[in-house]
C-alpha cells in the first residue's frame, strides 16, 4: 500500500523549481494512483487535486500534459467534492486569457468527461451538471471568441452524447443556446458543432421539446422560402444540415415531419442559388432514405428523379466532344490522350459536389428498395450507365458504387427469391432480364474507362464488372472481344499499380468461371501470355491470384468432362508448365504462393498429364517433399487426390508408395482436416492403382484405422468405411480378410452406436453389403456379428444402453441400423433368406423371446419385406399383427413398420388386408394407420413405382376419410400425413376433395385437412405445385377460423410453405400477415386459472399459438423479408420481447438475426427494444422459487445477452446512446460483465470459423 509519506513527497518535488523534477515527480504520482492499493484520506487527497491543478497551470508544457492525464485516474480515487473542484476550476479556466490553459483545461475536462461512466451515477449526474451550467454561462458573454465558443461547444457535444438524459433540467436552455448559433454571423465551423450537439439533443429530449426544435428548423427553412430578398444561403445550409444530423440520430422521431420537411428541401434541392446547399440537401435526402426508410417511401420517386437530373448537373463542362471522340479511331484518340495531359479543371467550379452527392444518395436507395428493383432497371439503370463518362474521378467512382448497390441488391434478391418459380424469374420485366439487356450498353460504356490513365477509374471499372458477372453468369459471352482487351492491358502495362493488376486479374478470374469454355477460345492466345507473366511477378499477391486464373484456365483449355477436346492446346503445355514448375520449386516464397502454385501444377498434371509424360518424373517428387512439410502437407494432400481423380490415369507410380507411407501417418495426425483428406486421398488412389499397391502398404494403412472408426466423429467413420469398401472391391479377398478381422469389433460397435444414421449407415451398409457380396467373409459369419449384441448381450463389445432404454440391451437406435444392415447383408445372397425370416418369424412367435429379439426381429422383416416379397410366408401378416397386443410400445411400434413395409412388397396381397383390420378392430386403428402410413411414404419416396399404389387411392382414401374426426390427436396427425403424402399421388383428384372439407363444421375435420395440406408443400419440384398455388388461400383462410387448434395447424402450414415453397405465398403475404400478426397478441380471455392443491396456476391457452407465429415470422424472415414492412415486423418482435420466456426466447433469436439482415431498421427502433432487454438481463426471481426458474432465467439473460452483443456489432450503433448507456451498463455490472464478455468471444470466435476457408479448396 501507498504510504501517506510518499504521496506526500511526490508533492513537495512536484512544487520544485526545476521542471524535470517537476515531470518525474507527477510521472510517479500517475503511477502511484493507477495502483488498485493506493488509499488516501480526505486531507491527502485535497493536497493531491490542488498539486495537479496548480500543474495544469504550469509553464512547461510537458508537465501540463502529464498532470492533465494524471486525473483520469485521479477522478475514481477522490471524493465526490474533489472531483467538483477540479470541474470548477477547469470549467473557469476555460474562459482565461492564456490560450495555452485555455487548450489544456478543455482537453482536462474532456478527460474527466470520459472517466465519468466509471464512477457512480450520483457523483455522474452531480458532475454532468456543474459542467453544463458552467459551459452555459460562457454563450451569455457576447465578447467570447469564436475558438473559445468551439471548445465548449466539443465539450457539450461528449456531455449531451453520452449523459444527456441525466441533463434533462438543461435540455430547454441547451435547446435555445444551441439554436442562436445556427444563424449568421456565427463561422460555420461553430455552426457544425452546434448542429452536432443538437442532434444528441435530439434524441434524448422530451417529445414536446422535439418539437419546438423541428419547428425552429423548418420555420427556418420557410422564412428563406417566403422571404427571398431576407435569403442567407449560409443559414439555409446549416438549417438543412442540421435537419439531416437529427434525422441521422432520431430517424423515427424525424419520420413524422417528413411531410413538411421533404418539400422544403426539394424547393432548395431544386434552386440555383448555390451548389453547396443542394449537395447538403442531397446529402439530407441520402439519410432520409437510410434512417427513415418507411416513412419516406412516398416521396422515393420524387428524391430518385431529382437526384438522377442532379446526377447530369455539369453546367461549365461539354460531353458532346467526348462523343465525338467515340468515333475517332482508337489510335488516334490514344494519341489525344497523350498530348492531353491536363483534365479540365476549374478551381471556383463544387458543381461535383452535387453530383457526388445524388450518387450517393441513388446508392442508398438502390441498395434497400428491392421491390423497386424492376423500375431501377427501366429508369435509372440507363441514366446511371450514361454517366459513367463522368469527368471527375471521385465522381465517378461514386456513380460505380451506386451501379454497384444495384447489382448487390438484384444478387441479394436472387438469394431471398430463390425458391420462386422459374417462369417469374425469366420474364421480360424482370431484373435479371432488364440486367441482361442493358448488358451491351453497360460494356460499351465501360469500354473506354477500361484504358482510363486513372488507377482509380479502372478498379472501379474491374469492381462493377465483377460484380455484374457474379449477378449475371454468362451475361458477357458476347462482350468478351470489348472486355478482354482493356483487361489485357492493365495486366500487361508495367506503369500500372500493384492493386490494379490484383483487381483485373480477380475480374478475370470471375470471368472464366462464370463462362463456357468456348467463350474464350478466340482470346487464348492473348489471355495466356498476360497470364503466365502475372504468375511470374516479383510481387507475391499478384503471383497469387496469377495462379488461380491459370488455375481455371487450364480447366477451359482441357475441360475434362468434355471428351472431345474442342481446342489445340498444345502450344500452351510447356509455358505453363514451365511458369507453374518455377513457383512450385521456390522454397523462398509466400505461404499463400506455395499453396496456390501446388493447387495449380495438380490442374496441370490431371488436364495435361497426359502431354507432359517425359516431366512427370522430375515434377511428381516436388509433390513428396510438400507432403513432408507441415505447411504444405493439407493442400498437397488434397491436390494428390484431384490428380488421381483424373481420367487422364496419370502414372504415380513413382511416389505411390511413399505417398502412402505418409497419409497413413497423417491419420493419427490431430488435425481433422488433415485426417480426412488424407481418408479422401487413400480411397482414390487404391480405387485407381490398387494393382500396383502392396499387401504391406495396405496394411501399413489399415492399422491407423481402427481408432478413426468411432461415434465421435461419424463423418470421419462414413469416410473410411467408403475406403474400406472401395479396397475390398479392388483387391483381392484372401488380402483383405485379415484386415477385415482387425477392424470388425470397431465397426460393429459402430453400428450398435446410437448416433448412428443418415449417410454414415448407408455407409456401413455398403460395407456389410461388398462384405457378403465379394466373398470377404462368410454369411453367416456376418450375421451372427451383428445379431450377436442382441441375441448373446453377454458376449457383446458393444456400447452399454443408458438406464432410461428400459430392458433392451441396446440403444433403440442400433436396432434399426442392425436391421437395415442385416437387409443388405440378406439381398447379397437371396438364397439365405428364406432361413433368415423363418428365425425372425420364430423368434416373435416364441413367448420366451425378449423384447429386445423381437424388435429387432421386427424391424429387420420390415427392412427385409420393403426389398423382397415375403409373401410366400403364410400367415405372416398375422402373425405381425398379433404383436400389436405387446406390452411395449417400442415392439407394438416396430410390428406397425414391419408390417407396412412388408405391404410394400407385395401390394395386392397386403392392402385389403390393413384395411379390413382398420374397419374391424378399432384399438388397433393407431397401429394400422401407421402402417398405411409406411406404405405411402415408401411409395411417394421413390422407392417403388408410384403408379403400383393408384389402383387402390380411392380405397384408402375412403378408409382415411372415416378418421378425419377422430377425437385422438395422434391418429388425426397420422391420418393428416397418410392423406397428403396421398393427394401428391393423384393431385387433380384429391386436392379439390381436401379443399371440400375446409368448409366442415368440425373443428377435428378442418384440423386434420390443413395439417394434410402442410404434408403436400414439399422443398423438391412437384407436379402439384401449380394447383397449390390457386388454392393455399382457401387453406389459409382457416388464420381466422373460430377454433385455437385449426389456427396453430394453419400457422404451422404457413411456417411450412414459408420454409418449402415461398413462391406459393409471396404474393399473397399482404392477405397473410394481419392474421399471422394477430396471433402474436396476449389475449386475456385465454388465460384462466387451474387449482393445483392449494395454489392457482394460470394457464395460458393461447401460449402455443404465439409460439407457433413467431416461429413462422422467424421463417418469413429468412425467405421473404423483402416482402415484409420491417418496421410492422419489428413492433410485434418488441412485444415478443415482453411475452412468455418461450416467446422472449424466439424473439432474441430474431433480433440477433435482424441484426444481420436489416441493421438500420433496428437502430431506428433501438430505444424501445433496450428497455424490455433490460429488464430481462435484471430480473430477479422470487427467493422461494424452485431450481427450475432460476435456470430459465439464466438462460434468458444468457439469450439477451447475446442479443445485446448482437445489436453492438451493427456498424453505427455506436451513435445510439441508449445501446452504448446499456452496454457501458452491462460491462460495470459484476453479474453481467463477465457473462457478456464470454458471449462476445464466442460470437466472435464463431464469425472468424465462418468466414476461414481456403479459396482453391479441393476436398
Amino acid at each position: 500500500m501507498t504510504s501517506p509519506y510518499h504521496i506526500s513527497t511526490l508533492l513537495d518535488k512536484m512544487m520544485s523549481i526545476d521542471k524535470d523534477f517537476r515531470f518525474m515527480a507527477t510521472n510517479d504520482l500517475m503511477v502511484e494512483l493507477q495502483k488498485d492499493s493506493i488509499k488516501l484520506d480526505d486531507d491527502s487527497e485535497r493536497k493531491v487535486v490542488q498539486s495537479i491543478l496548480k500543474l495544469v497551470e504550469d509553464k512547461n508544457g510537458e508537465v501540463q500534459n502529464l498532470a492533465v492525464k494524471c486525473l483520469a485516474p485521479l477522478v475514481r480515487k477522490i471524493r465526490d467534492s474533489h472531483i467538483e473542484t477540479i470541474v470548477n476550476t477547469l470549467a473557469t479556466n476555460m474562459f482565461s486569457d492564456s490560450e495555452r490553459l485555455r487548450d489544456i483545461s478543455s482537453v482536462g475536462l474532456k478527460t474527466v468527461i470520459g472517466e465519468l461512466s466509471h464512477l457512480s451515477s450520483q457523483v455522474t449526474a452531480s458532475v454532468s451538471r456543474t459542467i453544463t451550467r458552467k459551459l452555459l454561462t460562457a454563450f451569455k458573454n457576447p465578447s467570447v471568441s469564436p475558438y473559445v465558443m468551439l471548445e465548449t461547444l466539443d465539450i457539450l457535444v461528449d456531455l449531451i452524447h453520452h449523459y444527456g438524459t441525466i441533463l434533462s433540467d438543461f435540455h430547454e436552455s441547451l435547446l435555445t443556446t444551441l439554436c442562436s448559433l445556427l444563424v449568421d454571423p456565427n463561422p460555420l465551423s461553430v455552426r457544425k458543432r452546434a448542429y452536432i450537439a443538437l442532434c444528441y439533443l435530439a434524441v434524448c429530449c422530451q417529445p414536446k421539446l422535439f418539437e419546438e426544435l423541428i419547428a425552429r428548423l423548418l420555420a427556418g427553412l420557410a422564412h428563406g422560402k417566403e422571404s427571398p430578398h431576407n435569403f442567407s444561403v449560409n443559414n439555409t445550409k446549416t438549417f438543412i444540415q442540421a435537419i439531416g444530423a437529427i434525422s441521422r440520430q432520431a430517424g423515427q422521431r424525424v419520420s413524422s415531419h417528413l411531410d413538411t420537411i421533404i418539400p422544403l428541401i426539394m424547393y432548395y434541392a431544386r434552386s440555383q442559388v448555390d451548389d453547396e446547399l443542394r449537395e447538403s440537401c442531397q446529402q439530407v435526402f441520402e439519410i432520409l432514405a437510410i434512417c427513415c426508410f418507411r416513412e419516406v417511401t412516398p416521396y422515393i420517386g420524387e428524391i430518385v428523379k431529382l437526384s438522377l437530373e442532379l446526377l447530369s448537373y455539369d453546367p461549365n463542362y461539354n460531353y458532346e466532344s467526348d462523343e465525338e471522340d467515340e468515333g475517332m479511331d482508337t489510335d488516334e484518340l490514344e494519341q489525344d490522350e497523350l498530348e492531353e495531359d491536363d483534365e479540365y479543371e476549374d478551381d471556383d467550379d463544387v458543381s461535383w459536389k452535387v453530383r457526388r452527392a445524388s450518387a450517393k444518395c441513388l446508392a442508398a436507395i438502390l441498395g434497400s428498395r428491392p421491390e423497386l428493383l424492376t423500375t431501377f432497371y427501366q429508369d435509372v439503370s440507363p441514366i446511371l450507365v450514361a454517366q459513367f463518362k463522368e469527368r471527375e474521378e471521385n465522381v465517378k467512382a461514386d456513380i460505380f458504387a451506386a451501379y454497384q448497390a444495384l447489382l448487390h441488391r438484384t444478387k441479394l434478391s436472387f438469394v431471398e427469391q430463390s425458391n420462386v418459380s422459374t417462369s417469374d424469374l425469366d420474364s421480360t420485366n424482370s431484373p435479371q432480364a432488364l440486367l441482361l439487356a442493358q448488358t451491351p450498353t453497360i460494356v460499351k460504356a465501360l469500354h473506354k474507362q477500361l484504358k482510363d490513365k486513372s488507377t482509380k477509374t479502372r478498379q472501379g471499372c474491374f469492381m462493377l464488372l465483377t460484380d455484374l458477372v457474379s449477378v449475371a453468369p454468362g451475361a458477357l459471352s458476347n462482350h468478351c472481344g470489348a472486355i478482354i482487351p482493356g483487361t489485357l492491358v492493365s495486366l500487361t502495362d508495367k506503369a500500372i499499380s500493384s492493386n490494379v493488376k490484383i483487381d483485373s486479374l480477380m475480374f478475370l478470374n470471375v470471368l472464366l468461371i462464370n463462362h463456357k469454355p468456348e467463350v474464350f477460345h478466340p482470346y487464348i492466345n492473348a489471355i495466356v501470355p498476360a497470364v503466365l507473366s502475372a504468375v511470374d511477378d516479383p510481387f507475391y499477391k499478384i503471383a497469387s491470384e496469377g495462379l488461380v486464373v491459370l488455375n481455371n484456365l487450364i480447366q477451359i483449355l482441357c475441360p475434362l468432362d468434355d471428351a472431345t477436346k474442342p481446342y489445340d492446346y498444345q502450344q500452351y503445355v510447356a509455358p505453363i508448365y514451365t511458369s507453374t514448375l518455377k513457383r512450385l520449386k521456390a522454397t523462398d516464397i509466400d505461404q499463400e504462393v506455395k499453396e496456390r502454385a501446388i493447387t495449380c501444377m495438380g490442374q496441370v498434371i490431371g488436364c495435361m498429364g497426359d502431354r507432359l509424360l517425359a516431366e512427370l518424373p522430375n515434377c511428381l517428387p516436388i509433390f513428396l517433399e510438400r507432403l513432408k512439410n507441415e505447411i504444405t502437407r493439407l493442400t498437397t494432400v488434397r491436390v494428390i487426390t484431384q490428380i488421381a481423380r483424373s481420367p487422364l490415369k496419370i502414372d504415380l507410380s513413382a511416389i505411390l508408395s511413399d505417398t502412402l507411407s505418409l497419409l497413413a501417418t497423417f491419420l493419427r495426425k490431430n488435425h481433422r482436416d488433415l485426417r480426412l483428406a488424407s481418408v479422401v486421398s487413400c480411397t482414390q488412389l487404391f480405387k485407381v492403382y490398387a494393382h500396383v499397391i502392396s499387401p504391406t502398404l495396405i496394411q501399413e494403412v489399415v492399422q491407423e484405422l481402427p481408432g478413426l472408426i468411432t461415434e465421435n466423429d461419424l463423418h470421419v467413420s462414413q469416410l473410411v468405411l467408403q475406403f474400406l469398401s472401395s479396397v475390398m472391391a479392388t483387391c483381392p479377398a484372401d488380402s483383405v480378410q485379415h484386415m477385415v478381422d482387425t477392424l470388425m469389433p470397431n465397426i460393429i460397435k459402430l453400428v450398435l452406436s446410437s448416433l448412428l444414421q443418415g449417410s454414415s449407415l448407408l455407409a456401413a451398409m455398403d460395407f456389410f453389403n461388398k462384405l457378403v457380396v465379394l466373398q470377404i467373409m462368410e454369411y453367416d459369419r456376418v450375421v451372427n456379428l451383428l445379431t450377436t449384441a442382441v441375441y448373446s448381450p453377454a458376449h457383446s463389445s458393444g456400447p452399454q444402453p443408458s438406464p432410461s432404454s428400459s430392458s433392451f440391451v441396446v440403444h433403440r437406435q442400433a436396432f434399426r441400423s442392425i436391421a437395415k444392415c442385416l437387409a443388405v447383408t440378406c439381398s447379397a445372397v437371396p438364397s439365405n433368406q428364406q432361413k433368415l425370416v423363418s428365425q425372425f418369424v420364430a423368434d416373435i412367435q416364441n413367448p420366451e423371446t425378449t423384447d429386445s429379439v423381437k424388435l429387432l426381429a421386427l424391424l429387420s422383416i420390415g427392412e427385409i419385406g420393403q426389398q423382397s416379397d415375403l409373401s410366400g410366408f403364410s400367415d405372416l401378416q398375422h402373425i405381425i399383427i398379433n404383436v400389436f397386443s405387446s406390452p411395449t410400445e417400442e415392439v407394438r411400434s416396430a410390428a406397425s413398420y414391419a408390417l407396412g413395409n412388408i405391404c410394400a412388397g407385395n401390394l395386392s396381397k397386403y392392402i385389403p388386408f390393413i384395411m379390413t383390420e382398420i374397419q374391424k378392430n378399432p384399438r388397433r386403428q393407431y397401429l394400422l394407420l401407421h402402417s398405411l402410413k409406411e406404405i405411402i411414404t415408401c411409395r411417394y419416396s421413390g422407392e417403388g413405382l408410384m403408379h403400383a399404389l393408384q389402383p387402390y387411392v380411392d380405397d384408402i382414401w375412403s378408409v382415411l376419410f372415416q378418421h378425419f374426426e377422430s377425437p385422438e390427436e395422434g391418429t388425426r396427425n397420422v391420418v393428416a400425413e397418410c392423406v397428403g403424402k396421398l393427394t401428391l399421388l393423384e393431385p387433380q383428384t384429391l386436392l379439390p376433395r381436401l379443399q371440400e372439407n375446409l368448409k366442415s363444421q368440425s373443428a377435428y375435420v378442418r384440423s386434420t385437412v390443413v395439417t394434410a395440406f402442410k404434408y403436400t408443400i414439399s422443398d423438391q419440384p412437384q407436379p402439384i405445385d401449380h394447383l397449390l398455388q390457386n388454392c393455399i388461400t382457401d387453406f389459409m383462410e382457416t388464420l381466422s377460423d373460430p377454433e385455437l387448434s385449426v389456427r396453430h395447424v394453419a400457422l404451422v402450414a404457413l411456417n411450412s410453405a414459408a420454409h418449402n415453397k415461398p413462391s406459393l405465398i409471396r404474393d399473397l403475404l399482404d392477405t397473410f400477415l394481419p392474421k399471422l400478426y394477430n396471433e402474436t397478441k396476449i389475449r386475456k380471455e385465454l388465460i384462466h386459472e387451474v387449482e393445483m392443491g392449494p395454489f392457482k396456476h394460470p394457464v395460458d391457452d393461447g401460449l402455443d399459438l404465439r409460439k407457433a407465429a413467431f416461429e413462422c415470422m422467424y421463417t418469413l424472415m429468412e425467405t421473404c423479408l423483402d416482402r415484409l414492412d420491417v418496421f410492422e415486423f419489428l413492433s410485434h418482435v418488441e412485444d415478443g420481447l415482453k411475452d412468455h420466456y418461450d416467446i422472449k426466447m424466439l424473439t432474441f433469436l430474431l433480433l440477433i438475426r435482424l441484426s444481420k439482415l436489416r441493421a438500420n431498421a433496428l437502430l431506428q427502433r433501438m430505444d424501445k427494444l433496450i428497455e424490455p432487454l433490460k429488464t430481462t438481463i435484471y430480473f430477479k426471481v422470487k427467493a422461494n422459487s424452485v431450481k427450475q426458474e432460476y435456470e430459465k432465467q439464466e438462460e434468458l439473460k444468457r439469450s439477451a445477452l447475446r442479443a445485446v452483443s448482437a445489436l453492438s456489432c451493427i456498424p453505427d450503433s455506436d451513435k445510439s446512446p441508449q445501446l452504448l448507456e446499456f452496454v457501458n451498463l452491462i460491462r460495470s455490472s459484476s453479474e453481467t460483465s463477465e457473462l457478456f464478455e464470454s458471449i462476445q468471444q464466442d460470437t466472435s470466435s464463431v464469425n472468424m470459423s465462418s468466414t476461414a476457408g481456403d479459396s482453391m479448396d479441393l476436398s
